[in-house]
């Protein structure tokens, strides 16, 4: 740690992984067990929390590793536009409160955890975890840090998506102990939820990402392109629920998911409405995050009242 620093507080430490953002793996999570457990494949509580605490701290990293690379490419620094706290980052290193070499040190702990920690859940469920795990963790690394930052290539949303169809297969993995399609369909359509979440979010910081060549997919598209994008996103994630359902691939119980559809068009009908006005976008913003947390806590209700008859 920083000579010059005072060692973060634990409360600070926590700040620093961003935890309302956590939630979303919590749901992915939730999701993946209860797509195995309708299945009849029983519920081993201790592995699911097992499962579901190392991906939490997965995306905790993450969320570390984000604010890192963030603070040295100036994308944070260079940001006055962000909407707290859906976009922007934690801006502790920029007001002061951490230093990059502390939010390095913190990236590091989490990373160092994780290898051993996920080779014990390896063990006691099958070699599926180290795939998806090491899959992950490259993913995340990649997502921000040189040489690849795929977020700064228009490639951050694709990149997001699949580490939480990772996530919601790995959960479901844990319980089966071996890959299969249903979990697969669920987790497509809530890492389409994700991209858009993503996409959404990139508008406010849109202006400061494009002065330090950081080129998301907004900045590449343009705001009308992109708020189409965000429509495709959402309309297609809910019908690809319906159409599966009608594939008889996840069963009827899983509909429930389509609790959040009307979220999602009031947040489409905000950001479209607001496309060229970032700084109003704080409802849209939040009524995408309530719409990705609905659809993939209405699809793990539905599958966890079909497991109630196993």
């Amino acid at each position: 740690m920083s000579h010059s620093q005072p060692t973060p507080s634990p409360m600070l430490l926590l700040r620093m992984t961003r935890p309302a953002f956590l939630l979303l793996t919590v749901v992915a999570c939730a999701l993946g067990t209860a797509t195995a457990s309708a299945c009849g494949c029983g519920l081993d509580w201790t592995l699911a929390l097992g499962a579901t605490s190392l991906a939490v701290l997965a995306h905790a990293a993450g969320n570390v590793l984000n604010d890192l690379h963030d603070a040295r490419n100036g994308a944070d620094a260079a940001n006055g536009q962000g909407i707290f706290p859906f976009t922007g980052g934690s801006r502790l290193i920029q007001s002061g409160a951490v230093t990059e070499r502390q939010t390095a040190d913190l990236a590091k702990a989490l990373l160092l955890f994780l290898l051993p920690a996920g080779l014990l859940l390896a063990v006691k469920t099958g070699g599926g975890v180290v795939v998806l795990g090491s899959a992950g963790l490259l993913l995340a690394w990649a997502y921000s840090a040189p040489p690849l930052r795929l977020m700064s290539r228009g490639l951050g949303e694709p990149t997001v998506a699949l580490v939480w169809f990772l996530v919601v297969v790995g959960a479901d993995y844990v319980q089966r102990r071996q890959f299969f399609i249903i979990p697969a369909s669920a987790a497509a359509g809530f890492a389409l939820m994700v991209a858009a979440l993503l996409l959404i979010n990139g508008f406010p910081d849109a202006e400061a990402d494009a002065r330090v060549g950081k080129r998301t997919l907004v900045v590449r598209l343009g705001a009308t392109p992109a708020a189409l994008l965000y429509a495709s996103l959402v309309l297609c994630a809910h019908a690809w629920l319906a159409l599966s359902v009608w594939l008889l691939i996840p069963p009827m119980p899983a509909l429930w998911g389509l609790v959040s559809l009307p979220f999602s068009l009031a947040a489409l009908g905000w950001l479209w409405i607001h496309r060229h006005q970032p700084g109003r976008l704080k409802p849209a913003l939040a009524l995408t995050v309530a719409a990705t947390l609905l659809h993939g806590l209405g699809m793990a209700w539905g599958f966890a009242q079909m497991a109630r008859f196993h």
